[in-house]
């Protein structure tokens, strides 16, 4: 590690989590490391809700990669958002060595700051799993205000709203999705469907698992080795 680092060491899974919070705005962040850490340091980053269906992520970790989360909570992916996730993923990778282009896993509302995110940093991103991910957000939150997430959403984004579906064709980084097509809470058709469409339509590296009868829960795979197989052959 380089420089002075104020951490606290846990354990996670039986693997060490350092928690060093203080060092990124005192924003919750931390990293899990593995026994023997791969040599060119690969990690995952996991844009929300951190250790929920975690079969991809914990196949990883015990396969020498790193997983770390920053905690950017109820920012719906907003552009004060990805400037705290800059912030992390310099102090990451300057103190812990890490590789310079991470693993971005979207889940749910996390595919919000997964997609901004590449879109606005695209040299700092390897590729995406996005799992039941939010895109259009007509279609959750909400742009009207009949909710508190779609007030929340719309007092982040202010005058800089936009709609991220709207913008995936400008990605440059390959993309695996994974949805279930009964889910009613983010409807595929309009969110991880049209991703993939308006993707593969200007040429871009993406792969779509379907859960037949699925809905929003549960997410992953049972088998999660054909995301990790994309992970590993598209990481850039």
């Amino acid at each position: 590690m380089k420089g002075l680092i104020k951490i606290n060491i846990s354990e996670w899974k039986n693997h060490k989590k350092i928690d060093f919070s203080d060092e990124v705005g005192g924003r919750e962040s931390y990293i899990v490391f593995p026994d023997i850490p791969l040599s060119d340091k690969p990690w995952v980053w996991r844009t929300e809700f951190f250790g929920a269906f975690d079969a991809v992520d914990t196949a990883l970790l015990d396969e020498g990669w790193c997983l770390a989360y920053h905690k950017a909570s109820d920012m719906y992916g907003c552009p004060q958002a990805m400037e705290y996730f800059r912030e992390f993923q310099d102090t990451v990778e300057h103190k812990f060595v890490l590789s310079p282009k991470p693993v971005l896993f979207g889940f749910s509302r996390g595919g919000l700051y997964a997609v901004n995110y590449a879109r606005k940093y695209p040299d700092r991103v390897g590729c995406l799993y996005l799992d039941a991910p939010v895109l259009d957000m007509s279609t959750w939150p909400g742009f009207h205000g009949e909710t508190k997430e779609s007030r929340d959403c719309i007092k982040w984004y202010g005058d800089s709203f936009v709609n991220p579906i709207d913008k995936v064709s400008e990605l440059t980084v390959p993309v695996i999705l994974v949805a279930g097509d009964a889910d009613e809470i983010v409807p595929m058709d309009k969110n991880a469907q049209r991703m993939y469409d308006i993707y593969k339509n200007v040429g871009g590296t993406v792969e779509f698992i379907i859960k037949e009868g699925v809905g929003h829960h549960p997410h992953s795979l049972d088998d999660p080795s054909p995301v990790i197989k994309f992970i590993k052959s598209n990481k850039l």
